[in-house]
């Protein structure tokens, strides 16, 4: 099994800057891969940035540009860089981790989160 910790979330304001960690543990193979999602209230989760352990990323239309994701494989541990942050970028965020296969897909993951909270206000 694997466990996520993750760190960094907070209240900004538009424009503003955060950065969010996530540690993975346990049971962590050669390749995997981590992303961050996101749920606002009311709304369905959905992907924000996912990166495997060889560095190949990919980020959601809404984000780019202003997300960056990064890795550091020795201390498996992803990061997001969250730059001009607007009030629709408010929900609670969430790791994943899945040992097979960088996808959108929620139901693929093997492990979550708790979730940290980012808000923006206007």
């Amino acid at each position: 099994q694997v466990q996520l910790v993750e760190s960094g979330g907070g209240s900004v304001q538009a424009g503003g800057s955060l950065r969010l960690s996530c540690a993975a543990y346990g049971y962590i193979y050669s390749w995997y891969c981590m992303g961050w999602f996101r749920q606002a209230p009311g709304k369905e989760r959905e992907g924000v940035a996912l990166i495997d352990t060889v560095g190949s990323a990919t980020s959601a239309d809404s984000v780019k540009g202003r997300f960056t994701i990064s890795q550091d494989s020795a201390k498996s541990t992803v990061y997001l860089q969250m730059n001009n942050l607007k009030p629709e970028d408010t929900a609670m965020y969430y790791c994943g981790f899945v040992y097979r296969g960088c996808t959108w897909a929620l139901n693929a993951f093997n492990a979550w989160g708790q979730g940290t909270l980012v808000t923006v206000s206007a």
